[in-house]
């Protein structure tokens, strides 16, 4: 699958999906009775390196979940949504609070709940794992995992193609 280059330069917004995407989909339950999850450090510095170039970034996360909300609050990530399988109010808010048009934003999901977002969006990707048919409707696949470079990955080509890169 080739990266549709012209899709990424009007992006002046990442979205993500949170397990499968951020994380590897492993949960584990802790001493205090948390569930929590691994995120990759790479991950996060590239969206840090997003933010620091001006793009704006959100979660969007059928999970509510403690080590979620510590996770975006310490990266920084400007609009968070979470607790609903049903992404597309999320989605309307996050059009009316940015007034970016759908063609700018760009959404990072992996399951069949994400896949309304990822046909609505200017540029969508998924990870190797998703399900197949998200990665029927996909403009790009990564190729690192979830939760181990591919939010990475697609930040570096939003930093690189993307409407504030130094082109």
């Amino acid at each position: 699958m080739s990266l549709e280059v012209s899709k990424l330069q009007k992006v002046k917004l990442l979205i993500l999906d949170v397990d499968g995407v951020m994380t590897d989909c492993r949960v584990f339950l802790d001493s205090t009775g948390e569930w929590r999850r691994f995120f990759s450090i790479r991950d996060g510095y590239g969206i840090i390196r997003l933010i620091a170039e001006g793009y704006q970034t959100a979660v969007i996360t059928g999970s509510k979940a403690k080590d979620i909300q510590e996770r975006v609050k310490v990266l920084g990530i400007h609009h968070f949504y979470q607790g609903s399988l049903d992404k597309m109010p999320a989605f309307e808010k996050l059009q009316e609070v940015t007034g970016l048009k759908p063609s700018e934003m760009c959404y990072m999901g992996d399951d069949l709940f994400d896949m309304p977002l990822l046909e609505k969006v200017g540029f969508s990707a998924t990870v190797p794992e998703a399900m197949e048919e998200v990665k029927e409707i996909v403009n790009y696949t990564t190729i690192r995992p979830g939760g181990n470079g591919a939010v990475r990955e697609i930040c570096d080509f939003i930093l690189k193609y993307g409407a504030y890169s130094k082109k």
